[in-house]
């Protein structure tokens, strides 16, 4: 009841300070627009950001230690947050600067029209593609292998109950941590990315037939769409990986999962690409090339696929992060990928024994987190990227 006390008078005083600054503002620059105009909330709003940001630094330079020698979790865990967004602002900045002066004019002019948030999700982007590409070569130990040594604390202490050998230390069998986590980018990343190549080629190849050839074809395609999205996609999802498995496990369950959520996910696509494909199979080029006698398999691929490529790209984006998340909610409910292979969703169920770690080993705790992370941090940087391409495609400027 105090804490909420406290953080209700703060706000009030953030309120009344926000008044007195648009005060003296209009007074000291003889009631300009910008303090004329602004309104309450917008005041509010400046001097509670201001308040935020004394506190972080207040809150960053707390010691990190008791005196009894014990960590500060709440300190530590902010310390890395802030750590980690100063290092990975200054590594996409220094990633677009290395762009505007490398590669191929194109990719130099590119890189100037990129914003800092385009370019650091492009570099999150290529940094999980090379750990997906060379999980073998860069992982320590295989994803499989089971040590003798299990719930090693991460950290390499020791006196803490780790083990330099094992830097994120093992989980409840025996298996490398890290390890895992790089292979988890080839499985969990490789198997999304898979998934939506096929809802991208099923449900844009069908939306683009139903609205080439109209009829018939188009009702029946669109009813059935409509049947399946009726039904939530995750619910309908574990139904049907539910039925999956009484017939098949292990790896046959993981390519039934694949093929069952391409499917729920090309319901989505289909729409789109019915939707942009009618507007496209009523422009001029498209009647001439009727009259020219080109083949149904001309006007898909050479004329409509072409002028709908900046939406379907927007959306491939998108759908990759629906799939990546849906895929990691049923490994984490155990449904997903299946083992031995390394996943993220399943990652963080199996660690999360590591969080009651945390009053004296705070980077134990973080294990479970770093699993978690690593789905959020890839779909922050895929948004990011498909925001850019949508301000692109649409012509806006910044």
């Amino acid at each position: 009841m105090n804490t909420l006390l406290w953080i209700v008078a703060g706000l009030a005083a953030c309120l009344a300070a926000g008044w007195i600054l648009r005060f003296v503002g209009q007074k000291a620059t003889g009631n300009k627009p910008q303090f004329r105009d602004m309104p309450l909330a917008v005041a509010f709003g400046y001097v509670l950001g201001a308040a935020v940001v004394v506190f972080g630094v207040w809150f960053y330079f707390q010691p990190a230690v008791t005196e009894q020698g014990m960590p500060v979790a709440s300190v530590q865990f902010f310390r890395w947050a802030v750590q980690g967004i100063v290092l990975s602002t200054a590594a996409a900045y220094a990633f677009r600067l290395l762009g505007r002066h490398a590669g191929t004019a194109g990719s130099r002019k590119l890189f100037r029209q990129m914003p800092l948030t385009a370019a650091f999700g492009l570099l999150v982007i290529l940094v999980y593609a090379v750990l997906a590409v060379f999980a073998p070569i860069l992982a320590p130990h295989g994803q499989e292998q089971v040590f003798a040594q299990a719930n090693v604390v991460p950290g390499g202490n020791p006196a803490l109950g780790g083990n330099p050998d094992f830097p994120l230390g093992t989980d409840q069998i025996g298996r490398d941590i890290l390890s895992r986590l790089i292979y988890g980018a080839q499985n969990t990343v490789g198997i999304a990315f898979a998934t939506t190549l096929i809802a991208f080629f099923l449900g844009g190849s069908l939306g683009f037939l139903a609205a080439t050839l109209r009829g018939w074809m188009d009702q029946v395609l669109s009813r059935a769409v409509d049947v399946l999205m009726a039904i939530p996609s995750l619910i309908f999802s574990l139904l049907l990986i539910t039925v999956a498995s009484a017939w098949v496990s292990g790896l046959g369950l993981t390519v039934a999962m694949v093929l069952i959520i391409a499917v729920i996910d090309s319901t989505r696509v289909f729409r789109l690409a019915r939707a942009v494909g009618m507007n496209i199979v009523v422009m001029d080029y498209i009647e001439a090339a009727k009259l020219r006698g080109e083949g149904l398999p001309y006007l898909i691929f050479r004329e409509v696929l072409p002028n709908a490529t900046a939406p379907l790209l927007a959306e491939f984006g998108l759908r990759f992060c629906f799939v990546f998340l849906t895929i990691s909610a049923l490994s984490f409910l155990g449904l997903g990928i299946q083992p031995p292979l390394a996943d993220w969703g399943t990652m963080v169920k199996d660690l999360s024994a590591f969080i009651n770690y945390a009053s004296f080993a705070p980077l134990a705790a973080s294990v479970p987190l770093l699993a978690a992370g690593a789905i959020a941090l890839l779909t922050v940087a895929v948004n990011f990227v498909v925001d850019w391409m949508l301000q692109r495609s649409s012509g806006l400027k910044e």
